[in-house]
Protein backbone atom coordinates (compact mmCIF):
# COMPACT_ATOMS: atom_id res chain seq x y z
CA UNK A 1 0.00 0.00 0.00
CA UNK A 2 1.37 3.57 -1.00
CA UNK A 3 1.73 6.29 1.43
CA UNK A 4 -1.81 7.81 -0.19
CA UNK A 5 -3.61 4.64 0.21
CA UNK A 6 -2.62 4.65 4.12
CA UNK A 7 -3.60 8.49 4.44
CA UNK A 8 -7.01 7.38 3.46
CA UNK A 9 -7.71 4.80 5.44
CA UNK A 10 -10.54 5.11 8.64
CA UNK A 11 -7.80 5.67 11.76
CA UNK A 12 -8.71 6.11 15.38
CA UNK A 13 -6.94 8.72 17.61
CA UNK A 14 -3.78 6.13 18.53
CA UNK A 15 -3.03 5.67 14.28
CA UNK A 16 -4.24 2.54 14.40
CA UNK A 17 -6.57 1.37 11.13
CA UNK A 18 -10.15 1.03 11.77
CA UNK A 19 -13.30 1.61 9.99
CA UNK A 20 -15.35 4.73 10.74
CA UNK A 21 -18.37 3.87 8.54
CA UNK A 22 -22.11 3.84 10.86
CA UNK A 23 -23.17 0.59 11.24
CA UNK A 24 -26.41 -0.60 11.53
CA UNK A 25 -27.96 -2.47 14.77
CA UNK A 26 -26.33 -6.04 13.49
CA UNK A 27 -22.79 -4.69 12.77
CA UNK A 28 -23.38 -3.68 9.14
CA UNK A 29 -21.35 -1.04 7.54
CA UNK A 30 -23.69 1.86 6.22
CA UNK A 31 -22.28 4.43 3.64
CA UNK A 32 -20.47 6.91 5.00
CA UNK A 33 -23.04 9.91 6.51
CA UNK A 34 -25.60 7.37 6.75
CA UNK A 35 -27.45 7.24 10.26
CA UNK A 36 -25.99 3.95 12.36
CA UNK A 37 -26.45 3.09 15.96
CA UNK A 38 -23.82 3.84 18.29
CA UNK A 39 -21.04 1.39 18.11
CA UNK A 40 -19.92 -0.09 21.48
CA UNK A 41 -16.65 1.13 22.89
CA UNK A 42 -13.48 -0.92 22.78
CA UNK A 43 -11.43 -2.07 25.51
CA UNK A 44 -13.63 -1.48 28.37
CA UNK A 45 -12.89 -3.78 31.60
CA UNK A 46 -16.30 -4.51 32.99
CA UNK A 47 -16.24 -7.36 35.73
CA UNK A 48 -18.34 -10.42 35.16
CA UNK A 49 -21.31 -9.37 36.19
CA UNK A 50 -21.47 -6.09 34.66
CA UNK A 51 -20.84 -7.88 31.25
CA UNK A 52 -23.71 -10.42 31.85
CA UNK A 53 -25.80 -7.13 32.35
CA UNK A 54 -24.84 -4.86 29.25
CA UNK A 55 -24.46 -7.89 27.18
CA UNK A 56 -28.11 -8.78 28.02
CA UNK A 57 -29.24 -5.32 27.29
CA UNK A 58 -27.90 -5.32 24.07
CA UNK A 59 -29.20 -9.00 23.41
CA UNK A 60 -32.95 -7.18 24.50
CA UNK A 61 -32.42 -4.68 22.27
CA UNK A 62 -31.65 -6.78 19.40
CA UNK A 63 -28.03 -5.98 18.78
CA UNK A 64 -26.51 -8.88 19.52
CA UNK A 65 -23.30 -8.10 17.09
CA UNK A 66 -22.90 -4.73 19.88
CA UNK A 67 -23.18 -8.36 22.36
CA UNK A 68 -20.66 -9.93 20.86
CA UNK A 69 -18.01 -6.74 21.23
CA UNK A 70 -19.19 -6.65 25.55
CA UNK A 71 -18.58 -10.74 25.50
CA UNK A 72 -15.06 -10.06 23.18
CA UNK A 73 -14.01 -7.27 25.99
CA UNK A 74 -13.91 -9.77 28.91
CA UNK A 75 -12.41 -12.79 26.20
CA UNK A 76 -9.50 -10.51 25.72
CA UNK A 77 -9.15 -8.59 29.12
CA UNK A 78 -10.58 -11.08 31.85
CA UNK A 79 -8.75 -13.55 34.07
CA UNK A 80 -7.33 -16.76 31.42
CA UNK A 81 -8.98 -18.99 33.86
CA UNK A 82 -12.78 -17.31 31.83
CA UNK A 83 -11.64 -17.06 28.68
CA UNK A 84 -13.50 -19.93 27.34
CA UNK A 85 -16.80 -18.58 28.60
CA UNK A 86 -15.87 -15.43 27.10
CA UNK A 87 -15.16 -16.69 23.94
CA UNK A 88 -18.12 -18.97 23.75
CA UNK A 89 -20.45 -16.51 24.61
CA UNK A 90 -18.84 -14.39 21.91
CA UNK A 91 -19.63 -17.16 19.44
CA UNK A 92 -23.19 -17.43 20.39
CA UNK A 93 -23.31 -13.58 20.52
CA UNK A 94 -22.17 -13.48 16.78
CA UNK A 95 -23.82 -16.52 15.68
CA UNK A 96 -27.19 -14.81 16.37
CA UNK A 97 -25.92 -11.70 14.03
CA UNK A 98 -25.39 -14.00 11.70
CA UNK A 99 -28.54 -15.50 12.00
CA UNK A 100 -30.36 -12.47 12.39
CA UNK A 101 -28.39 -11.16 8.74
CA UNK A 102 -29.47 -14.20 6.96
CA UNK A 103 -26.59 -16.36 7.27
CA UNK A 104 -27.87 -19.34 7.95
CA UNK A 105 -24.62 -21.00 7.55
CA UNK A 106 -22.17 -18.91 9.62
CA UNK A 107 -25.41 -18.53 12.09
CA UNK A 108 -25.59 -22.03 12.70
CA UNK A 109 -21.92 -22.94 12.98
CA UNK A 110 -21.11 -20.13 15.47
CA UNK A 111 -24.13 -20.60 17.52
CA UNK A 112 -22.86 -24.68 17.32
CA UNK A 113 -18.97 -23.74 18.45
CA UNK A 114 -20.21 -21.28 21.08
CA UNK A 115 -22.82 -24.34 22.87
CA UNK A 116 -19.97 -27.03 22.55
CA UNK A 117 -17.27 -24.38 23.89
CA UNK A 118 -19.88 -23.81 26.95
CA UNK A 119 -20.10 -27.61 27.58
CA UNK A 120 -17.36 -27.55 29.83
CA UNK A 121 -19.18 -25.66 32.20
CA UNK A 122 -22.07 -28.52 32.52
CA UNK A 123 -24.23 -27.40 35.39
CA UNK A 124 -21.55 -24.74 36.54
CA UNK A 125 -23.21 -21.20 37.22
CA UNK A 126 -20.32 -18.50 36.18
CA UNK A 127 -21.76 -15.37 36.90
CA UNK A 128 -25.25 -16.75 37.05
CA UNK A 129 -24.94 -17.95 33.39
CA UNK A 130 -27.87 -20.53 32.90
CA UNK A 131 -24.97 -22.70 31.33
CA UNK A 132 -27.63 -25.76 30.45
CA UNK A 133 -30.51 -23.45 29.00
CA UNK A 134 -28.21 -21.64 27.07
CA UNK A 135 -26.53 -24.47 25.38
CA UNK A 136 -29.87 -25.77 24.68
CA UNK A 137 -30.93 -22.40 23.67
CA UNK A 138 -28.00 -22.23 20.77
CA UNK A 139 -28.56 -26.27 19.72
CA UNK A 140 -32.29 -25.37 19.33
CA UNK A 141 -32.23 -22.40 17.74
CA UNK A 142 -29.11 -23.25 15.07
CA UNK A 143 -31.37 -25.82 14.26
CA UNK A 144 -34.29 -23.11 13.25
CA UNK A 145 -31.29 -21.25 11.11
CA UNK A 146 -30.49 -24.53 9.59
CA UNK A 147 -34.60 -24.82 8.36
CA UNK A 148 -35.37 -21.22 7.92
CA UNK A 149 -35.17 -19.36 4.55
CA UNK A 150 -35.78 -15.72 5.83
CA UNK A 151 -33.77 -14.17 8.87
CA UNK A 152 -34.38 -14.29 12.65
CA UNK A 153 -34.95 -11.80 14.63
CA UNK A 154 -32.60 -10.74 16.84
CA UNK A 155 -34.59 -9.68 19.88
CA UNK A 156 -37.34 -11.79 19.75
CA UNK A 157 -34.49 -15.05 19.24
CA UNK A 158 -32.46 -13.25 22.41
CA UNK A 159 -31.84 -15.57 25.08
CA UNK A 160 -31.80 -14.75 28.80
CA UNK A 161 -28.06 -15.08 29.58
CA UNK A 162 -29.33 -15.78 33.43
CA UNK A 163 -32.34 -17.64 32.05
CA UNK A 164 -35.50 -17.73 34.14
CA UNK A 165 -34.72 -16.18 37.36
CA UNK A 166 -32.49 -13.41 35.88
CA UNK A 167 -31.22 -10.34 38.31
CA UNK A 168 -32.40 -6.83 38.09
CA UNK A 169 -28.41 -5.56 37.83
CA UNK A 170 -25.17 -5.81 37.30
CA UNK A 171 -24.63 -6.21 41.25
CA UNK A 172 -27.65 -8.30 42.25
CA UNK A 173 -26.43 -11.33 40.59
CA UNK A 174 -25.00 -14.86 42.59
CA UNK A 175 -21.92 -14.27 40.90
CA UNK A 176 -20.20 -18.19 40.58
CA UNK A 177 -16.34 -17.57 40.06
Amino acid sequence: MDDREQDRRDRDPEGRARNARPRDGLGRPLPYGAEGVARQPEGVERTGDETVYEAQRLLDAGMPFHAHEVFEDAWKSGPEAERALWRGLAQLAVGLTHAARGNRSGGSTLLRRGAAGLAAYGDARPYGIAVTELTAWAKELAGRVERRQEPVPAAASAPRLRGRAEAAGPDAADSVR
